[in-house]
């Protein structure tokens, strides 16, 4: 990992166009923090991107997560930036709505959700890290989900990818020691791909997702070992 020259913290944020993506974004942007962030939709993170370059410095790329060309460009990016001091994999999808039961789950629809949930944030941070982009004493967080460690009824496919999204993200902790790697359950939030879970119902008693920043923030400009968290069970100071 490349040591940190700047006094001035860097963060790649996928996912950040809405949600939990973009309050995190928010928050690490009124923290003094610079930004790489990317979204599937350009005129959403074109939104963001303008609204967070009034705070602080954004470089933002849309594009799927899942595309290898995309993650090299945002790589490249947090390269170019002189480094980053957090990665953080926000980006994922739920898959079809309504949920299906695994024995009538569409294959095709499945590895989809894998290869966004899953594949998608180890190659960026083997992208990350081919380029010795993140910083010395950086961390990397991997957003989890109640989902992986319940067995709740319709939620087999994107619950067992995050189920292994949290099983690599443990294993990379202990294959690199010298980062703090955090798998992290932002818990149930109201926001669009959970109203997609619940096609029809009304979720608007969910916390927003803004509960869940405080917590991820800590974490980022802490120094709690690796390990799996709560975000609003973490201790902010």
């Amino acid at each position: 990992m490349t040591p940190t020259t700047a006094a001035q913290k860097t963060a790649l944020i996928t996912g950040a166009s809405r949600g939990l993506g973009l309050a995190l974004s928010r928050a690490l942007a009124g923290r003094g923090w610079r930004l790489v962030i990317d979204a599937r939709g350009a005129a959403a993170l074109e939104a963001a991107r303008a609204e967070l370059a009034r705070t602080t410095t954004v470089t933002a790329i849309s594009g799927d997560i899942a595309d290898p060309a995309h993650r090299c460009a945002l790589a490249d990016a947090a390269r170019d930036a002189g480094g980053i001091d957090a990665i953080v994999n926000n980006a994922s999808v739920l898959g079809p709505s309504p949920q299906p039961h695994l024995l009538d789950y569409p294959l095709d629809a499945l590895e989809h959700v894998y290869r966004v949930n899953v594949f998608a944030p180890l190659a960026l941070i083997q992208e990350v890290h081919a380029r010795d982009a993140l910083r010395e004493g950086g961390c990397i967080i991997n957003m989890t989900s109640d989902a992986a460690v319940e067995p709740y009824e319709g939620w087999g496919g994107y619950g067992s990818s995050k189920a292994a999204l949290e099983q690599f993200t443990a294993i990379l902790a202990a294959e690199v020691p010298s980062a703090r790697v955090y798998r992290v359950d932002p818990g149930d939030m109201n926001t669009q791909m959970h109203q997609e879970a619940y096609p029809g119902e009304d979720i608007s008693d969910r916390p927003p997702p803004d509960d869940s920043v405080p917590g991820i923030v800590a974490l980022i400009e802490g120094d709690a070992p690796s390990g799996r968290y709560a975000a609003r069970a973490v201790a902010v100071g």
